[in-house]
């Protein structure tokens, strides 16, 4: 069982995720209401008490030195199994490779603990820090990483803040330099999944269809099909294009040559889907439509924009990832025929 070599990275992903988090925190000094001077406060990964070694070993102010204050720093402190979010150890979920469904067992969860400290030598750029973090932690915030981006497995990972703790050593000589430590306390509930297995592997399910029939082992007499459609163009045919803007709220659409076009079919403008209503004979230019469909935005498009089909093509090109709509088909049959799910075929 062990020896089979993987790595999805996902430790390495959670920790850049939280430290993502608090890189663009900074303090402002004032005087009055002037803005004196902005410090974004660096972050780096590792204990505080490595940080504050190395300026303790060079307290003088008058040198340059690579580390100062304040400063951000955060480590990993445990790892703790999560049997409050158990999933059963045998079952597996399917997850998309391009058009390829990969099986994979389901994910062990586990809970990563982290520390995250900031010093500084001035309360008042502690409390500025402090107060940046609180309030998006309710006390947790939840980020979407993609933990597995071959199956494109996200999961949306909560960072729970549970607890606060600070230390103000201002006690010593003039010569030593005051410290304020604040430490917050994180949990990530996080999942660690098996390897992708490449040999167990199946295709989408790219079509359905039931056939009915008035008695059990009777030939079909009515068969249901039901297809993807796809809602955007994918093959950018730009087959015509307009012959007038077409302004929003307007609902008669001037083309070159509508021979390509057919009622109750759809084409796109841009980012805009059209369905096309109806066309006049006698004015062949001159089409019917309905604007804004499949949930996109109504927008202008100018003179002389390409107009692209959706047709069964692009149905043959939809990206399992998107958003996609259905055809559907009612056949009725007489010729005593049934379907050989061995064969494919009616026999």
């Amino acid at each position: 069982m062990f020896g089979t070599y993987f790595y999805h990275e996902i430790i390495r992903k959670i920790v850049i995720t939280f430290g993502t988090l608090f890189n663009d925190i900074e303090i402002r000094h004032k005087e009055g209401d002037d803005v004196t001077s902005t410090i974004k406060v660096p972050i780096a990964y590792g204990p505080i008490q490595k940080f504050l070694a190395r300026i303790e070993q060079q307290p003088n102010f008058d040198k340059n030195i690579a580390i100062t204050l304040p400063r951000l720093s955060f480590e990993i402190i445990s790892y703790k199994y999560d049997p409050t979010r158990k999933l059963s150890p045998i079952t597996k979920f399917c997850g998309i490779d391009g058009n390829t469904i990969k099986k994979v067992f389901m994910p062990v969860p586990y809970n990563i603990s982290f520390r995250l400290s900031f010093a500084s030598k001035l309360q008042d750029d502690s409390l500025q820090i402090l107060e940046q973090i609180l309030p998006t932690f309710s006390p947790s915030y939840t980020a979407t990483v993609n933990l597995i981006p071959s199956i494109n497995e996200k999961k949306d990972i909560p960072f729970t803040l549970d607890d606060i703790s600070f230390n103000d050593n201002y006690e010593g000589d003039f010569g030593k330099r005051r410290f304020i430590v604040y430490d917050l306390t994180f949990t990530a509930k996080t999942y660690f999944y098996n390897e992708v297995p490449t040999d167990e592997a199946g295709g989408l399910i790219k079509k359905v269809q039931i056939d009915y029939a008035s008695s059990i082992r009777a030939p079909r007499e009515v068969r249901y099909t039901v297809t993807p459609t796809a809602t955007k163009d994918y093959n950018n045919d730009q087959t015509l294009e307009l012959s007038e803007t077409l302004e929003k709220g307007k609902t008669i659409m001037n083309v070159t040559n509508s021979d390509s076009l057919e009622p109750q079919k759809f084409v796109q403008i841009n980012d805009e889907v059209i369905r096309i209503e109806s066309i006049d004979p006698s004015l062949v230019t001159q089409v019917s439509i309905s604007r804004s469909q499949y949930g996109t935005k109504e927008s202008e498009h100018f003179k002389g924009e390409k107009i692209n089909l959706i047709t069964v093509d692009d149905d043959n090109l939809i990206d399992p990832m998107d958003d996609f709509g259905f055809n559907e088909d009612i056949e009725f049959f007489s010729d005593f025929k049934q379907f050989s799910s061995s064969q494919g075929s009616d026999v």
